[in-house]
């Protein structure tokens, strides 16, 4: 069992920056991935970026050379570092992690946070 908690988010005007942070607790020792998803109203959820053990990161195309993906070493915080933000990126951010089980990657689990909300508007 993991436990995520987001936080970071607001209200920005286009062209500015946020920093996302998501708490892990629980079995955080067992993580395998940790990422991003955002969803608009009316829109279908998305991933944004994903990091994973070792520190390998992969971004969605509309995030690249924008946003920032990065954790600690203890993986019990991750962050997501957006910048140039237009109101396209409006929506609620939301964590995710993959968790190795007792029979290694054949039981994964996956766990989400409730998600903090990002608008981006004059």
């Amino acid at each position: 069992q993991v436990d995520l908690v987001e936080s970071g988010g607001g209200l920005v005007q286009p062209g500015g920056s946020l920093r996302l942070s998501c708490a892990a607790s629980g079995s955080t020792t067992q993580i395998y991935t940790m990422s991003w998803y955002r969803q608009a109203p009316g829109k279908r959820r998305e991933q944004v970026a994903e990091i994973t053990d070792g520190g390998s990161t992969l971004t969605a195309d509309f995030a690249k050379g924008r946003f920032t993906i990065s954790w600690n070493t203890a993986k019990t915080m991750m962050f997501l570092h957006m910048e140039r933000l237009t109101p396209e990126d409006t929506g609620l951010y939301t964590c995710k992690t993959e968790v190795v089980g007792p029979n290694g990657f054949r039981d994964m689990y996956t766990f989400w946070g409730r998600g903090t909300q990002v608008t981006v508007s004059s």
